[in-house]
């Protein structure tokens, strides 16, 4: 799987990319037929104290999915924005099944 990383707004960080490869690295052994990610960090004034989002593209068969969360940290903005993907990645590997 490739993974293409983009940071809006604000500096790049090693440790994040690691973060995000590596929970991306254990999607992709569980569902084999992710063809590549996208992911995109932004930061935003938020009055509410969060303004940290994650943003991620799978390219896969068929349409692409999408997720995105708006989180205090970028560690929790990545975890909730992977459950995301794997409930809809869940759905689709059913739908493959199915046929």
């Amino acid at each position: 799987m490739t993974i293409n990383i983009q940071y809006v707004n604000m500096l790049t960080s090693e440790a994040m990319n690691a973060y995000v490869t590596d929970k991306l690295e254990k999607l992709g052994k569980k569902y084999d037929w992710v063809i590549s990610a996208q992911v995109h960090f932004e930061v935003i004034n938020d009055p509410k104290g969060k303004g940290k989002i994650c943003k991620m593209e799978l390219s896969l068969p068929g349409p692409r999915i999408f997720a995105t969360s708006n989180e205090e940290n970028y560690e929790s903005a990545v975890k909730e924005t992977i459950k995301d993907l794997e409930k809809q990645l869940k759905k689709r590997k059913h739908q493959f099944s199915s046929h």
